[in-house]
Protein backbone atom coordinates (compact mmCIF):
# COMPACT_ATOMS: atom_id res chain seq x y z
CA UNK A 1 0.00 0.00 0.00
CA UNK A 2 1.17 3.48 -0.78
CA UNK A 3 -0.12 6.51 1.09
CA UNK A 4 0.29 9.83 -0.69
CA UNK A 5 -0.13 12.92 1.44
CA UNK A 6 -1.10 15.87 -0.72
CA UNK A 7 -0.35 18.94 1.38
CA UNK A 8 -0.85 22.59 0.51
CA UNK A 9 2.25 24.63 1.27
CA UNK A 10 5.91 24.49 0.36
CA UNK A 11 9.31 25.27 1.87
CA UNK A 12 8.80 23.78 5.30
CA UNK A 13 11.28 24.57 8.07
CA UNK A 14 14.17 22.16 8.57
CA UNK A 15 12.72 20.68 11.75
CA UNK A 16 9.61 19.63 9.80
CA UNK A 17 11.63 17.96 7.05
CA UNK A 18 13.79 16.16 9.63
CA UNK A 19 10.81 15.01 11.71
CA UNK A 20 8.89 13.71 8.71
CA UNK A 21 11.96 11.95 7.28
CA UNK A 22 12.66 10.26 10.60
CA UNK A 23 9.26 8.58 10.76
CA UNK A 24 8.97 7.79 7.05
CA UNK A 25 12.38 6.10 6.92
CA UNK A 26 11.21 3.66 9.61
CA UNK A 27 8.31 2.39 7.52
CA UNK A 28 8.65 -0.74 5.38
CA UNK A 29 8.24 -0.70 1.61
CA UNK A 30 4.77 -2.29 1.82
CA UNK A 31 3.52 0.66 3.94
CA UNK A 32 5.05 3.49 1.96
CA UNK A 33 4.17 7.10 2.74
CA UNK A 34 5.16 10.02 0.52
CA UNK A 35 4.44 13.73 0.79
CA UNK A 36 3.59 15.80 -2.28
CA UNK A 37 3.44 19.56 -1.89
CA UNK A 38 0.79 21.71 -3.55
CA UNK A 39 1.64 25.40 -4.09
CA UNK A 40 -0.17 27.77 -1.78
CA UNK A 41 -2.59 30.09 -3.58
CA UNK A 42 -1.65 33.76 -3.27
CA UNK A 43 -3.24 35.56 -0.38
CA UNK A 44 -2.75 39.30 -0.31
CA UNK A 45 -4.73 42.00 1.43
CA UNK A 46 -7.77 42.70 -0.68
CA UNK A 47 -7.30 39.64 -2.90
CA UNK A 48 -10.04 37.13 -3.56
CA UNK A 49 -9.65 34.29 -1.07
CA UNK A 50 -11.89 32.04 -3.17
CA UNK A 51 -9.48 32.31 -6.11
CA UNK A 52 -6.59 31.16 -3.93
CA UNK A 53 -8.64 28.26 -2.58
CA UNK A 54 -9.78 27.32 -6.09
CA UNK A 55 -6.19 27.30 -7.34
CA UNK A 56 -5.12 24.99 -4.49
CA UNK A 57 -8.16 22.80 -5.07
CA UNK A 58 -7.56 22.47 -8.83
CA UNK A 59 -3.93 21.51 -8.25
CA UNK A 60 -4.86 18.97 -5.59
CA UNK A 61 -7.67 17.38 -7.60
CA UNK A 62 -5.41 17.15 -10.67
CA UNK A 63 -2.99 14.98 -8.67
CA UNK A 64 -5.58 12.47 -7.54
CA UNK A 65 -5.41 9.10 -9.22
CA UNK A 66 -8.62 7.37 -10.24
CA UNK A 67 -8.56 4.37 -7.94
CA UNK A 68 -7.12 5.90 -4.77
CA UNK A 69 -9.10 6.00 -1.57
CA UNK A 70 -9.31 9.72 -0.76
CA UNK A 71 -9.34 10.87 2.85
CA UNK A 72 -9.61 14.55 3.74
CA UNK A 73 -8.08 15.92 6.90
CA UNK A 74 -10.86 18.14 8.14
CA UNK A 75 -11.56 19.64 11.55
CA UNK A 76 -15.19 18.49 11.14
CA UNK A 77 -14.09 14.93 10.40
CA UNK A 78 -14.08 11.95 12.72
CA UNK A 79 -11.37 11.81 15.37
CA UNK A 80 -9.54 8.48 15.70
CA UNK A 81 -7.41 7.15 18.51
CA UNK A 82 -4.08 5.61 17.53
CA UNK A 83 -5.66 2.16 17.77
CA UNK A 84 -8.56 3.25 15.57
CA UNK A 85 -6.13 4.70 13.03
CA UNK A 86 -4.29 1.39 13.02
CA UNK A 87 -7.59 -0.38 12.31
CA UNK A 88 -8.35 2.13 9.55
CA UNK A 89 -4.89 1.52 8.04
CA UNK A 90 -5.54 -2.22 8.05
CA UNK A 91 -8.89 -1.60 6.32
CA UNK A 92 -7.12 0.59 3.73
CA UNK A 93 -4.57 -2.16 3.12
CA UNK A 94 -7.27 -4.84 2.76
CA UNK A 95 -9.18 -2.57 0.37
CA UNK A 96 -6.33 -3.00 -2.10
CA UNK A 97 -6.19 0.60 -3.22
CA UNK A 98 -3.57 3.21 -2.54
CA UNK A 99 -4.60 6.09 -0.27
CA UNK A 100 -4.47 9.85 -0.78
CA UNK A 101 -4.64 12.01 2.35
CA UNK A 102 -5.54 15.65 1.64
CA UNK A 103 -4.24 18.49 3.81
CA UNK A 104 -5.60 21.92 2.94
CA UNK A 105 -3.95 25.30 3.29
CA UNK A 106 -4.65 27.95 5.91
CA UNK A 107 -8.29 28.10 4.86
CA UNK A 108 -8.81 24.35 4.73
CA UNK A 109 -10.00 22.27 1.80
CA UNK A 110 -12.47 23.39 -0.84
CA UNK A 111 -15.94 21.90 -1.05
CA UNK A 112 -14.78 20.11 -4.23
CA UNK A 113 -11.92 18.39 -2.41
CA UNK A 114 -14.17 17.42 0.49
CA UNK A 115 -16.68 15.99 -1.99
CA UNK A 116 -13.99 13.69 -3.42
CA UNK A 117 -13.21 12.24 0.01
CA UNK A 118 -14.60 8.88 1.07
CA UNK A 119 -13.69 9.72 4.65
CA UNK A 120 -12.99 12.83 6.70
CA UNK A 121 -10.47 12.58 9.50
CA UNK A 122 -9.88 15.15 12.22
CA UNK A 123 -6.48 15.05 13.90
CA UNK A 124 -7.75 17.30 16.67
CA UNK A 125 -10.38 19.91 17.44
CA UNK A 126 -7.43 22.24 18.07
CA UNK A 127 -6.15 24.49 15.31
CA UNK A 128 -2.72 23.09 14.46
CA UNK A 129 -0.01 24.83 12.43
CA UNK A 130 0.42 23.14 9.06
CA UNK A 131 4.11 22.32 9.56
CA UNK A 132 3.28 20.52 12.81
CA UNK A 133 0.46 18.59 11.12
CA UNK A 134 2.98 17.01 8.76
CA UNK A 135 5.18 15.73 11.58
CA UNK A 136 2.19 14.61 13.64
CA UNK A 137 0.68 12.78 10.68
CA UNK A 138 3.96 11.01 9.82
CA UNK A 139 4.36 9.91 13.45
CA UNK A 140 0.79 8.67 13.73
CA UNK A 141 1.06 6.67 10.50
CA UNK A 142 4.27 5.13 11.82
CA UNK A 143 2.53 4.36 15.12
CA UNK A 144 -0.38 2.75 13.25
CA UNK A 145 2.06 0.52 11.38
CA UNK A 146 3.80 -0.46 14.64
CA UNK A 147 0.46 -1.46 16.13
CA UNK A 148 -0.33 -3.58 13.07
CA UNK A 149 3.04 -5.28 13.11
CA UNK A 150 3.31 -5.84 16.86
CA UNK A 151 6.30 -3.54 17.17
CA UNK A 152 6.88 -2.28 20.75
CA UNK A 153 6.93 1.45 19.78
CA UNK A 154 3.32 1.92 20.94
CA UNK A 155 3.28 1.27 24.68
Amino acid sequence: MKIRILAVGQKMPGWVEEGVKEYLRRLPADFRVVFEEIPLGQRRPGSDLQKALAKESDAMLARLKGKEKVIALDVKGKAWSSEQLSSQAEDWRMDGRDVALLIGGPDGLSAECLAQAEQRWSLSPLTLPHPLVRVLLAEQLYRAWTLLSGHPYHR
